[in-house]
């Protein structure tokens, strides 16, 4: 196959709101925009964000629907961190590591926008955790979760 790039449709409440959240705050390239839709470029994938008349109810917890990027390279992941907590992005979950120890260790941090649509950014210290390690049966946790 050749290379294939992933896209993603998800809601929004407010196009200016979730310009200012992917564009500014997250880094995203803008591309085409309309009154009710905008296309973003997120490490070479496309994200499009979808104007919602339906209210956006926040979810509890980070399961089952999230989105985000696994970094290959931890110092691109930190350099991510450090910038939403620069721009004063809303941290669902702090940086933190998961399953440390193991082979199926990363580390991994949460971001909310605007819209209750939640964002994971991980790398994992240990390539081939990304899609093996079959003998772990671990696929994410509960803790870290934040107090309601």
């Amino acid at each position: 196959m050749s290379r294939a790039l992933f896209h993603l449709a998800f809601p929004v409440g407010d196009i200016a709101e979730a310009k200012t959240f992917y564009v500014e705050g997250l880094g995203c390239r803008l591309g085409r925009e309309s009154a009710r839709a905008m296309v973003l470029e997120l490490a070479g994938h496309q994200l499009v964000a979808h104007l919602s008349e339906q209210t956006l109810e926040p979810q509890k917890g980070v399961y089952p629907r999230h989105f985000g990027l696994v970094f290959t390279s931890e110092q691109d992941w930190q350099a991510l961190a450090d910038r939403a907590k620069a721009k004063g992005l809303r941290f669902y979950q702090q940086p933190r590591r998961r399953f440390p120890g193991t082979r199926i260790e990363h580390a991994t941090f949460f971001l909310e926008d605007p819209f209750h649509n939640l964002l994971e950014f991980k790398h994992y210290t240990h390539e081939s955790a990304i899609f093996g390690e079959q003998d772990f049966t671990q696929i994410g946790d509960t803790s870290g979760e934040p107090a309601d």
